[in-house]
């Protein structure tokens, strides 16, 4: 929650621990994102070492655009605001050179169809990975 309002949504991460040894993966959209991600999990009580794997994307006004506009069209959907509404955005929207990748959570097929059918639909998006899953 530390990110929340600084654009979390376009950030994927990934957790795996073992043996005290947490390694964190995924896409984010800059270094004070990578860099939180890795104190918070830094400072957790039991972690023993901390492994990075987190790419960070590159620097692109283009990219920034179309995180903005992809967002727009997907939270703005009717069926979707309801994900809107959690801090956490349980949809996520990975940018890298105009390239989408969707992660999260969802709670039925229809909405990770919604979510994909909003992305393909913004001007200037190359192609879109949807990796949304479905509660059950």
């Amino acid at each position: 929650y530390d990110r929340v309002g600084r654009g979390i949504v376009f950030n994927s991460l990934t957790v795996g621990v073992e043996n005290g040894a947490v390694t964190i993966g995924g896409n984010v959209r800059d270094y004070p994102d990578r860099e939180s991600a890795l104190a918070i999990a830094e400072t957790t009580p039991g972690v023993k070492d901390v492994i990075d794997e987190i790419n960070v994307a590159s620097v692109s006004a283009f990219d920034d655009d179309l995180r903005v506009r992809l967002a727009l069209s997907i939270y703005g959907q009717p069926t979707l605001q309801k994900y809107a509404l959690d801090p956490q955005a349980p949809i996520r929207v990975v940018v890298v050179n105009g390239h989408v990748e969707l992660t999260g959570v969802v709670l039925n097929e229809a909405d990770s169809q919604i979510a994909y059918a909003q992305a393909t639909s913004v001007p200037g998006v190359f192609s879109v990975n949807n990796k949304l899953m479905v509660a059950r």
